[in-house]
C-alpha cells in the first residue's frame, strides 16, 4: 500500500487545488459509462468526489479498467484535480491510475446507496454494508461525540473513570434475569450492572463513573429493550439524590450542546438540524403526581406499581421533554435505594424520562449496613450472597448517590430513531445473536 498512500480525504479537495495530483482511496459508490466518458463517484469515510474519465484523455486501457468497476469495489485512484463549474462542488478528479484493491460480489444483500429501501432486519443481517450509508454512519459519529462529551464533563466534575468486573458470582440486584457462564469449575454470571462495585469505590475515589456493556436476560422484545447494552454509570460520595440529579441534567445539557456544535453535518443527514439544547433544571414530578396524571387519562394503576407502557405514553404526551419522576414507593425499587426518613414507604429514587421513554434511574443509596441487610431480606434476597459487598460497610462507607443512563436510549432521543436497534452497531436481543 505504500505506493497508494492516501494524500487527501474527499472533503479536503476543492477547485482551488486545480492541477494538483492527489491519491484517494475508498469505494465505488456509483459508476456511469457513457461510451466516450465514464463518471465514477468515489466514497470514503468523509464524503464523495466525482472521478471523470474521458476516454481520449485517460487512454483505452485505463478507461477499460474504470468502466469495468462495480459498486462497492474498494479502489485507489491517482489523479489530478480539475476545477469544473458543472461538477459537484465545482471540481472533479481526472484519473491517471486506478488500482482495484478488492472486488464486491453481486448481488449485494442491500443497496449501499439507500435508494432501494430495506427492512431493518435485512439491514442488520448485512450491518457492515448498511453502515456504509451516510445517514446510518452519522448515528455512530454522533455517538462518538456523545461519549467524548460525557467523559469531558464528568472528568471536569472530578469523577474518575473505572472498570468493574463483567463476570460476577452473584446477582447485582434482584429481579433482573442473569446470563449464566461456565467459569472454570464454577458457575458465574454476566454482570447486569456495576452497581455494587461503584458504590464500594466511593469509599476510596469518592466520585467514579464507568461506561461499559451489561447484560440482562429479559424476555422483553420491544423497540426499547436489548439483552446487551452500554450504560453510563455514576456514583458520588457525600451526596444525595438531588445532588446527582443536578449532575445528570447538566450532563445532558452539555452533551446536547456538544452534538449541536460538532455534529452539524450528521444532524442534517438525519433531519435533526432543529435539535434543541434542553434548559435546566428539568421538571421534578413525584410518583404520586405522575400517578394522578395517568389515572386522569383512564389508566387504573395501583399505587406502588410501575407504570405500564400505555400509561407512560399518555404521560409522555403531557410531558414531551426531559423530566424526573421522584419519590418512588420503596418496595418498587432495588434494595440499595435509601427509604425516606419521614416516609419510609417512599424512597429517594428517581427516573429521568424523555416523553414516555425512561432514560436513567438513580437515587440515594443506603450506607447503613443493618438497614441494607433488612432491605435485602424484604426483597427476598439472602444477605449471605452479598457477603463481600456487606463487608465494605465495615470500612466507613460514606453517604452516596448515583445513577445509570442507557447510552442507546439517549441516542434514540438525540437522533429521533424509534427502534433501539437502529442506534446500536450490532444489537443483541432474544432473537439476534449474529452478526
Amino acid at each position: 500500500m505504500r505506493k497508494w498512500r492516501r494524500t487527501h480525504y474527499t472533503d479536503q479537495l476543492g477547485p482551488e487545488m486545480d492541477g494538483q495530483e492527489v491519491v484517494l482511496t475508498g469505494w465505488v459508490r456509483d459508476i456511469r459509462d457513457l461510451g466516450k466518458i465514464c463518471f465514477m463517484v468515489l466514497k470514503d469515510r468523509r464524503g464523495t468526489v466525482q472521478i471523470t474519465a474521458p476516454k481520449k484523455v485517460v487512454g483505452e486501457e485505463l478507461y477499460e479498467v474504470i468502466s469495468g468497476l462495480g459498486r462497492q469495489y474498494c479502489v485507489a485512484v491517482r489523479g489530478v484535480v480539475r476545477a469544473h463549474p458543472e461538477a459537484p462542488g465545482g471540481f472533479e478528479v481526472i484519473p491517471r491510475e486506478v488500482e482495484v484493491l478488492s472486488k464486491a460480489r453481486y448481488p449485494l444483500p442491500i443497496d449501499p446507496t439507500g435508494r432501494t429501501p430495506a427492512e431493518l432486519d435485512v439491514r442488520l443481517d448485512a450491518r457492515v454494508l448498511d453502515l456504509t450509508r451516510d445517514e446510518v454512519r452519522a448515528i455512530f459519529i454522533i455517538q462518538h461525540e456523545v461519549l467524548r462529551a460525557v467523559r469531558e464533563f464528568l472528568s471536569k466534575e472530578g469523577f474518575v473513570e473505572v472498570f468493574t468486573p463483567k463476570i460476577i458470582a452473584t446477582a447485582t440486584e434482584g429481579g433482573a434475569a442473569l446470563f449464566p457462564v461456565k467459569y472454570f469449575d464454577k458457575e458465574a454470571y454476566l454482570a447486569q450492572s456495576p452497581q455494587l462495585y461503584k458504590e464500594e469505590l466511593t469509599l476510596s475515589f469518592e466520585r467514579v463513573f464507568e461506561i461499559a456493556p451489561y447484560f440482562r436476560a429479559e424476555e422483553s422484545h420491544t423497540r426499547r429493550h436489548l439483552s446487551e447494552f452500554v450504560m453510563i454509570d455514576v456514583e458520588a460520595a457525600f451526596t444525595d439524590a438531588e445532588d446527582v440529579m443536578e449532575v445528570l441534567e447538566r450532563l445532558i445539557r452539555h452533551v446536547f450542546k456538544a452534538v449541536k456544535e460538532h455534529c452539524r453535518k450528521e444532524l442534517a443527514l438525519l433531519g435533526r438540524e432543529d435539535l434543541e439544547v434542553p434548559q435546566v433544571p428539568f421538571e421534578r414530578l413525584t410518583y404520586d403526581e405522575a400517578l394522578e396524571l395517568v389515572r386522569s387519562e383512564g389508566f387504573d394503576v395501583p399505587w406502588g406499581e410501575d407504570f405500564p407502557t400505555p400509561a407512560l405514553r399518555a404521560l409522555g404526551a403531557k410531558k414531551p421533554g426531559f423530566y424526573f419522576i421522584t419519590d418512588w414507593p420503596t418496595a418498587s425499587k432495588p434494595f440499595y435505594i435509601k427509604p425516606r426518613d419521614d416516609r419510609p414507604e417512599l424512597c429517594e429514587a428517581f427516573d429521568l424520562m424523555h416523553g414516555w421513554l425512561e432514560l436513567a434511574s438513580g437515587g440515594t443509596r443506603i450506607n447503613d449496613k443493618e438497614l441494607l441487610i433488612r432491605r435485602l431480606r424484604e426483597q427476598g434476597l439472602n444477605p449471605a450472597n452479598f457477603e463481600h459487598h456487606l463487608k465494605t460497610f465495615d470500612y466507613g462507607m460514606p453517604p452516596h448517590a448515583g445513577w445509570a443512563i442507557g447510552l442507546a436510549r439517549l441516542m434514540m432521543v438525540i437522533t429521533g430513531k424509534q427502534n433501539i436497534r437502529e442506534v446500536v452497531l450490532f444489537p443483541r436481543d432474544k432473537f439476534r445473536l449474529v452478526p
